[in-house]
């Protein structure tokens, strides 16, 4: 996916075949500190799972079905389904407590997994997967808090959906709050298109940031639910009716992360970098904190906060190289080249202790991989290839630690 206004460039997806739960490698027999894991959003989606070893680095894993498909965007450039960043989104699955939440944009559907603490490679699926109201559900997201989940979905009935959840399982998706993006079904993007879906820090709002087509004055905003606290017999919910905002000098506002500790939050935005947005605490509307544009950037669109360095790391799927950002004014700290390992790009990632992991699809002629790098240092530390699980369709980056490295 390569942002070159008004449009991305992206190459054509394959798909691959369904993938039950097996080892993707078997090269190391120690006891995990955590797993990151990915979704293939083959036609027969997976998570997969890489385990973390005691010391950071990435290692054997497994694949387990969401018992559902996954699905493309189309690029607009093109008219072909879309990949690398197929889902035009970030956090396609996302970890709470000890579960998986993961779309399957084929099926319009999410599904729920167990991790096994003592083995954080071991999924177990929870219940079947649930329906939803909208369509291409791309990103989700969940509050431990509040026990609710909530996605976010991209094609002609696009908007956010939720639903309580506990160890048992989901509860029936509520009703679409819809967005007018006037899309097509399959979606046609990135533009135009739902980014993410997001808790602020205290989990009492649910942030949704949606891309605009600045050659069609079409104004991206970030979409801002207050949620409701359970009561009684009465769980918590979220919001029908929300309040948009489209901050100054933003057009295509992608992936995000709560800036720990307070209101703000980060958001990359695609068209040149990266900015800091204050949220008002009355009004839930957002402006504009801080904001710098990155020389040379062609996608950048992913973003995590690493807590060891307190600053924001972002990813451009054309150009291999993360850059560290300030999360006061969205200052430039640091650009890591990451050319040498041979990824042509990168899209999600999480931060975990003193790393930050950092998924490349790869384009078809590159492999899948994920770079690790030590966030103090800014060095590469491994360079993990995924081989025989997933490809270019392969999307999201969430995290699951048994204990901090």
């Amino acid at each position: 996916m390569y942002f070159l206004l008004p449009s991305f460039l992206l190459v054509i997806a394959a798909l691959v075949p369904q993938v039950k739960s097996h080892p993707a490698q078997s090269h190391w027999t120690g006891r995990a500190a955590g797993a990151v894991y990915l979704i293939t959003n083959s036609q027969s989606n997976s998570v997969v799972s890489l385990a973390i070893k005691q010391n950071g680095m990435l290692s054997d894993g497994s694949s387990t079905s969401t018992g559902s498909a996954g699905s493309n965007s189309i690029d607009e450039s093109t008219n072909q389904a879309a990949a690398p960043d197929s889902l035009v989104s970030q956090s396609s699955l996302t970890v709470v407590g000890n579960f998986i939440f993961a779309v399957n944009a084929g099926s319009n559907t999410v599904s729920m997994l167990k991790i096994n603490k003592n083995n954080p490679t071991k999924l177990t699926m929870v219940g079947q997967p649930v329906s939803i109201p909208g369509e291409f559900p791309n990103t989700v997201a969940a509050s431990l808090k509040k026990n609710v989940v909530c996605v976010g979905c991209s094609r002609a009935k696009a908007g956010v959906s939720c639903a309580s959840f506990s160890s048992q399982g989901m509860r029936e998706m509520d009703a679409l709050r819809p967005f007018d993006l006037n899309q097509t079904t399959p979606p046609v993007g990135p533009l135009n298109t739902v980014s993410q879906v997001f808790f602020s820090d205290d989990q009492s709002k649910l942030f949704t940031t949606v891309k605009g087509d600045p050659s069609k004055t079409n104004t991206g905003f970030l979409a801002t639910f207050p949620v409701q606290e359970a009561c009684g017999a009465t769980k918590a919910s979220v919001n029908q009716d929300g309040i948009q905002s489209s901050p100054n000098s933003t057009a295509v506002l992608f992936g995000s992360s709560i800036i720990p500790g307070s209101t703000d939050i980060f958001v990359t935005e695609a068209s040149f970098g990266g900015v800091v947005l204050s949220i008002d605490t009355k009004s839930n509307i957002a402006m504009v904190k801080g904001k710098a544009a990155i020389e040379g950037q062609r996608a950048t669109c992913w973003v995590a906060v690493a807590l060891n360095t307190n600053t924001a790391f972002v990813t451009d799927v054309a150009t291999n190289r993360l850059v560290e950002m300030s999360l006061e004014d969205a200052s430039i700290q640091n650009v890591i080249d990451l050319s040498p390992n041979g990824d042509p790009g990168l899209i999600d990632l999480k931060a975990a202790g003193n790393f930050i992991y950092a998924l490349s699809p790869g384009n078809g002629t590159t492999p899948s991989a994920v770079t690790v790098l030590n966030a103090a240092s800014k060095t590469q530390v491994q360079h993990f290839q995924v081989n025989g699980t997933f490809d270019r369709n392969a999307m999201g980056m969430a995290v699951f630690m048994s204990k901090m490295m």
